[in-house]
């Protein structure tokens, strides 16, 4: 519809222009007419109007034809250089969409190799960058270059993959400058702790040179790990010696029982590892050895109180103890220091090798004597007189120590058998296997008890037969009744009573054998007199009434006889009370028959 209307305008341009050159031939010939020019001159002066509108558009076709011809050039030119570029940019050649003239043809080709020849320079000057980027960073980090042809226009992917290997290289490049970084902190710490100089042309680079200037290859990182772990191991060695040293002086002044004023002229070089440091602690252990050689009596002494702790930490057997001969020495000498030198650094490595084991023997000996303590005090009767819960603490700690020594055997029995198996070796304690001096104490406790329940029993059977023949003595003094002198009327009325209470008492059956022992009151004195009454069943002696001291707390205290007998400097006498023997005898029988 366009190209239609833009024909149809034409077509009216043209017959316009038409007109206008009849117009203008018409003017001209009425000018002519009136200038009075003839006829041919007439028609030569139109010729010549001819000629020049003929040239006129002669020249405009030549012109447009020119124009034509120098479109179609250009157009031939750019598509030769568009196929060109696109080949070289790696992308599709450019394809006109549907019909157009000329002109535009060329005008689109031109605008195409314009943005084309843009694409190519800019991946140029981008690569161009990009390679700059690459070879600084490859001699710093001493990697070979990336491979590309400078020469030709790089592909977008290309680029892409350059840009990617740029980009790692800077990350290569910042993690071995951290790395690069610590390890030189940490090297020229260690140089100043060693206080080294640096003595080859790495290190001076390391620690002199700039750290932009250092090439950060990985065989000059690893060259500086190697580095910083040889001064860490000298650093180590000399750590190591220099805590040598300060035990070795902590224990000569513990032998030499060096006063503390003098150990604190030495506390500045105590600590650290400095050369200087090495040095003074050298030079301290020196002055030492010199003093312990001085006194050698006191510097074997001490370690024979070390070594006396080691065996008591070890759990030595006295026959143990012996086997080390040079502890009874008393020729001090330097061999004889040795000889001790050498059995303590022994124990010590023997502790340590068994410190765990030695530890829960100690814990369980702890424990076993705890234990022993408060079977101690389970069977004293003065426990009872408790006011504070001291009581109820104790059996409840007594109860737990009965569940925790099972456990803690039945623990050290399990890591003792371990150890023994893989040190293929008995574990003893004491000159024994542990779970044998275990069972041994046990065995041990067990008969103590036992010893102590028949002494128990031993004794209250003496003081039940002391009883039975001289009465007991009261059960709770501190609440006996106040003792008051005898009345004649109070005598004769204790006496009505006593004879009953006498009867009462000779029916009872006693614990012992079955015999009945009467009380002996009941005798009358040795004066020849007739006797109340005798005991026949037992067939034993019957004491005699004048042994003094049996019942003593039966004396009265103005030096009458109230019962159990009479001291040997009173005189004798009939009227005396048996009722206190009678009523004591009872207690006893019926508490020992309940």
């Amino acid at each position: 519809m366009l190209l239609a209307s833009l024909l149809l305008f034409s077509e009216v341009l043209a017959e316009e222009s038409i007109v206008c050159l009849q117009k203008a031939l018409n003017h001209l010939r009425e000018i002519w007419e009136l200038i009075g020019i003839p006829e041919d001159q007439r028609l030569q002066r139109t010729e010549v109007v001819k000629k020049h509108i003929k040239d006129l558009l002669d020249m405009m076709i030549a012109e447009e034809e020119s124009l034509k011809e120098r479109l179609i050039k250009s157009i031939s030119i750019c598509q030769k250089e568009l196929n060109t570029l696109c080949s070289e940019l790696h992308v599709e050649p450019f394809q006109e969409e549907g019909e157009t003239t000329i002109l535009q043809l060329e005008k689109d080709l031109r605008t195409q190799v314009e943005l084309m020849r843009k694409q190519k320079k800019e991946r140029k000057q981008e690569l161009k960058l990009l390679q700059e980027q690459d070879q600084e960073l490859c001699e710093i980090l001493c990697l070979p270059h990336y491979d590309v042809d400078s020469s030709s226009v790089p592909s977008l992917e290309e680029l892409s993959q350059f840009r990617q290997h740029v980009a790692t290289l800077r990350e290569t490049k910042a993690s071995r400058r951290e790395e690069f970084v610590n390890i030189k902190r940490q090297i020229i710490l260690c140089m100043e702790e060693l206080d080294h100089t640096p003595d080859t042309s790495f290190e001076r680079d390391v620690v002199c040179e700039d750290e932009d200037a250092f090439c950060l290859s990985l065989e000059n990182i690893a060259t500086l790990q190697k580095l910083l772990r040889q001064l860490e191991m000298r650093k180590s060695q000399n750590e190591a010696v220099c805590e040598g040293l300060r035990a070795q002086i902590r224990e000569l002044w513990d032998r030499l029982q060096i006063p503390a004023e003098e150990r604190e002229a030495v506390a500045t070089v105590m600590s650290g590892s400095k050369a200087k440091v090495r040095k003074a602690l050298q030079l301290e252990v020196d002055r030492l050895e010199e003093l312990k050689m001085q006194n050698m009596k006191k510097v074997i002494e001490a370690i024979r109180v070390e070594l006396a702790q080691y065996w008591d930490q070890c759990f030595y057997s006295q026959e143990q103890r012996q086997a080390f001969g040079p502890y009874y020495a008393e020729d001090y000498t330097e061999n004889l220091l040795q000889l001790h030198d050498a059995e303590i650094v022994r124990l010590r490595n023997y502790y340590e090798v068994h410190k765990e084991l030695f530890e829960g023997v100690q814990k369980w000996e702890e424990s076993w004597r705890l234990f022993l303590e408060f079977e101690r005090k389970a069977s004293d009767p003065s426990r009872f007189t408790n006011r504070g819960g001291n009581l109820l603490k104790e059996e409840k700690q007594r109860a737990k120590l009965q569940k925790i020594l099972p456990k803690l055997e039945e623990e050290l029995k399990a890591r003792i058998e371990m150890w023994e198996q893989e040190h293929s070796q008995a574990f003893v304690v004491n000159g024994q296997k542990f779970m044998e001096y275990v069972t041994e104490q046990w065995e041990m406790h067990r008969m103590e008890k036992e010893r102590a329940k028949q002494e128990r029993q031993l004794k209250n059977k003496k003081q039940t037969e002391t009883e039975m023949l001289y009465g007991s003595a009261p059960r709770t003094p501190s609440k006996r009744r106040g003792l008051v002198p005898n009345t004649p009327g109070k005598v004769r009325k204790l006496n009505t009573t006593t004879m009953s209470n006498a009867t009462a008492n000779s029916s009872i059956r006693p614990v012992f054998g079955g015999t009945i022992y009467r009380s002996p009151v009941s005798r009358l004195p040795p004066s020849g007199s007739k006797p109340v009454g005798t005991s026949t069943c037992s067939g034993k002696k019957t004491p005699r009434a004048g042994r003094h001291g049996a019942n003593k707390e039966n004396l009265e205290l103005n030096g009458s006889i109230l019962s159990g007998g009479y001291p040997a400097s009173a005189p004798l006498q009939r009227n005396f009370s048996i009722n206190s023997v009678a009523s004591t005898y009872s207690e006893f029988a019926v508490i020992h028959l309940f």
